[in-house]
């Protein structure tokens, strides 16, 4: 199973616009993210987003280039303080590909539980229009394949 964790691309602050949409920049990430992973022949049978609007509009476009058999939904449990053991055990059923578009510390601490380690403890640093992969063996082990910042991505523009 192939796990794509998204942190959201950025977004204006509550002060300038309440609801939060992703700036004009954090749009431009994200299509180049989308853009480079859908050249790269990433596969992805569903994204799930949380009810944020940030994280709605960042799968989105994620989900209209790479075309996931499954579409693109927001589920529950995403949320930036929500806990994430939930999710970690909806994972463990899983057996696609799936990719997750969320927040912090919610995404950071999901990775530290999959990999077995305290939830506060780090694993991984995110960024926005970022994404770590992850992939479980036939064990159920989890390890992390790869992590791609977003600056990665600007450099193979």
């Amino acid at each position: 199973m192939n796990l794509y964790l998204v942190q959201h691309g950025a977004a204006k602050s509550e002060a300038e616009d309440p609801p939060r949409p992703l700036t004009e920049d954090g749009r431009r990430a994200v299509e180049r993210l989308a853009e480079f992973l859908a050249a790269r022949g990433a596969r992805i049978d569903r994204v799930e987003h949380s009810d944020k609007l940030r994280a709605r509009q960042t799968a989105e476009i994620l989900a209209a280039r790479l075309g996931p058999f499954r579409g693109s939904l927001e589920v529950a449990g995403l949320a930036p303080n929500d806990d994430v053991e939930p999710t970690r055990a909806q994972l463990m059923e899983e057996t696609g590909s799936l990719m997750l578009v969320g927040h912090l510390p919610h995404l950071g601490r999901l990775v530290s539980r999959l990999l077995g380690l305290d939830a506060d403890r780090p694993a991984v640093q995110f960024q926005m229009a970022g994404v770590v992969r992850l992939e479980r063996d036939a064990a159920g082990a989890w390890v992390v394949r790869w992590v791609l910042p977003p600056e990665l991505v600007a450099l193979a523009d």
